[in-house]
């Protein structure tokens, strides 16, 4: 019994490490008009999205992933879980979002293997996804979240889903009560 629960343990832990190293590089970030009741907002309805993408060897989705399709599922787990309904008749607010990547990106780095450990400029693909609040009455963004992260190369499905997860996740606790 001892030994099934150190294995079992042990499992988890690597697994939480695994998981963790797969996340380090997001950020997010989120601004809220402080003047706002969120807990007045009982239904939204979708603005639209828009994707900013170069990426002509198609590396930062895996093939058959509709990235939009699991912002949008995110997104909406967050504010159902805040007790609002989807409603496109008469919203309260107005969901949009964005995301963006920049194959282009450069950024210093360090070469760990180099015992000189010089800094060298290297081509990193920045993402990033943002997501806006808008009170349907006023027409006024009243909440955004912005999430960055560097570009995995070849990730599978997997993956993916869990950084867009931790993402949107992490954004939405942000979000005032």
């Amino acid at each position: 019994m001892k030994m099934k629960l150190f294995v079992l343990t042990a499992l988890l832990t690597l697994l939480a490490g695994c998981v963790s190293s797969n996340l380090r590089d997001i950020r997010v970030e989120a601004e809220a008009d402080s003047e706002i009741d969120f807990g007045s907002y009982r239904n939204y309805a979708w603005l639209g999205s828009a994707a900013i993408v170069y990426d002509p060897e198609g590396k930062w989705e895996p093939p058959e992933f509709d990235a939009d399709a699991e912002i949008e599922f995110l997104i909406d787990r967050e504010l159902r879980g805040r007790g609002m309904a989807e409603n496109s008749n008469a919203p309260d607010l107005v969901v949009a979002y964005a995301a963006g990547i920049d194959m282009e990106s450069m950024d210093i780095a360090v070469d760990p293997d180099d015992y000189r450990l010089v800094e060298t400029l290297q081509n990193v693909p920045r993402g990033g996804l943002v997501v806006v609040l808008i009170d349907a009455r006023s027409g006024l963004a009243v909440w955004a979240g912005v999430a960055t992260a560097e570009i995995q190369q070849n990730p599978d499905q997997r993956i993916v889903r869990q950084r867009l997860d931790y993402a949107v996740t992490s954004m939405f606790r942000k979000l005032p009560k």
